[in-house]
């Protein structure tokens, strides 16, 4: 078992999907131990074809939620959509409701002077798209991705470049030591970090001297920090490729595309276009409702939120202010008819697997949260097998105000559970009325 599990994580396509599919079986047989299902969700896990701490391909994600019994799961990715079709199909494998989307980074022109949910970035904003149900894209919306995957590697490679020059003679070739720790080519800060410190490893010969002196800092200090992996990953790419750091270049108006390009993109997939809420601190986040507004004007229909880094925080005042934050927050995408797109992120070591829905902070919230989650699966459901997702004309002619649309898709989420094939029977022809009797009657059926 564990060397499957382990193959699900391969870089190979085939190895992870012949992986998967034995898995499935032993677990249909009872062979493998799966946890009792559980009304959790986690709709925010970046993969390896962004960058996944644990090193999780989309098949990987996709059983362990099947393995640890996690209702709902749903991947991002940062600029592409390469892992969407392998992770809605092996959902349907092991029986867990999936969402797959996108994230990457916008240009907010009315924001400019503020800083939103990019910290130290004025006008530069974490945006979504969330509800696709294919990698293949619209041909009128392909550039819109070429482009914005060729952004982010030319980013890389300028920052590659300088940090080449400030850590000489430690030098990377980009090509061929960074590419390679990524399945489709979509490197990240992240891969260049640990590029560096395995080149670190390997070729300077004492490791801790060359960082104390590249970092400008005691020796004795940065051991501490080193004697921790993931301290010392965080420490370093703070230093050297955030704000301030060498590797760091202040983005202005044309760095990012602006979200009604990215909109375009996502509209185009029939999916949702979503925006992105850190932690209410910024300027730019105290005025959420104005922001909300101006990007539901250009097409944004939900809002994601990480809770864990809203409540689990060691000083008392600065968790007092967060978790009033959150409720805030919550509250107004409940009243501007926002659902909510809720996860960890997996993307630095030390994230969680999925959020703690019982911590006495996220309790009041739990219901939100699971409505969201099931929200977004339902339309990925009916936007797959009949095109009958929530951006539809059969949903607008159906529904012509969000709030109505945004019951029906979660109720579907709700009585649709994953990989029946007898959900075929669906027909754009049909009333949503008879959309639920079927699916409530084949469903109870199937189970």
């Amino acid at each position: 078992m564990h060397l499957l599990e382990a193959q699900l994580n391969d870089f190979s396509a085939q190895t992870r999907h012949v992986a998967l599919i034995a898995l499935a079986k032993l677990a249909g047989e009872g062979k493998v131990p799966c946890s009792s299902v559980a009304e959790v969700a986690n709709m925010h896990c970046h993969t390896f074809y962004s960058y996944n701490a644990y090193g999780y391909s989309p098949s990987g994600i996709a059983w362990l939620a099947r393995s640890r019994g996690y209702k709902l799961m749903g991947i991002v990715d940062f600029d592409v959509l390469d892992g969407v079709d392998e992770f809605l199909e092996a959902c349907d494998l092991v029986g867990v409701r999936g969402s797959a989307g996108l994230e990457t980074r916008i240009y907010v022109p009315q924001f400019a002077t503020r800083e939103i949910n990019s910290p130290g970035e004025p006008g530069v904003a974490y945006h979504m798209g969330i509800g696709f149900t294919s990698c293949t894209v619209p041909p009128e919306a392909q550039s819109i991705l070429a482009d914005m995957r060729q952004r982010a590697e030319q980013r890389n490679r300028d920052m590659l470049a300088r940090l080449n020059g400030y850590l000489d003679p430690l030098k990377l070739d980009y090509d061929a030591e960074v590419l390679p720790l990524t399945p489709s080519g979509n490197a990240t800060e992240r891969h260049i970090l640990a590029a560096y410190t395995r080149a670190a490893e390997q070729r300077v010969n004492d490791p801790l001297k060359f960082w104390s002196q590249k970092l400008d800092m005691e020796a004795e200090k940065l051991a501490e920090i080193m004697a921790n992996p993931v301290n010392f990953h965080n420490h370093l790419r703070s230093k050297l490729m955030k704000r301030g750091g060498v590797g760091y270049v202040q983005p202005g108006a044309d760095t990012f595309p602006e979200a009604e390009e990215v909109n375009r993109l996502t509209l185009a997939c029939g999916a949702l276009p979503c925006a992105a809420w850190l932690d209410g601190l910024s300027d730019g986040e105290q005025a959420m409702q104005e922001l909300l507004q101006l990007l539901m004007d250009g097409g944004v229909v939900a809002l994601n939120i990480i809770p864990d880094r809203n409540w689990n925080i060691a000083d008392p005042e600065l968790k007092r202010r967060k978790v009033q934050n959150l409720y805030e927050v919550v509250s107004l995408a409940r009243a501007l008819d926002l659902p909510l797109n809720v996860g960890t992120e997996m993307n630095s070591p030390g994230q969680k697997l999925v959020d703690d829905f019982s911590a006495p902070e996220l309790e009041p919230l739990r219901q939100a949260f699971m409505d969201g989650a099931y929200f977004i699966y339902g339309h990925t459901l009916l936007q797959r097998l009949a095109g009958m997702g929530y951006q539809s004309e059969w949903a607008r002619d159906f529904f012509p105000e969000r709030s109505q649309r945004n019951v029906f898709y979660t109720q579907i989420g709700k009585v649709a559970h994953p990989g029946a094939d007898i959900l075929q029977q669906i027909r754009i022809e049909m009333s949503p009325e008879d959309v639920l009797k079927l699916l409530s009657e084949l469903c109870s059926f199937s189970l």
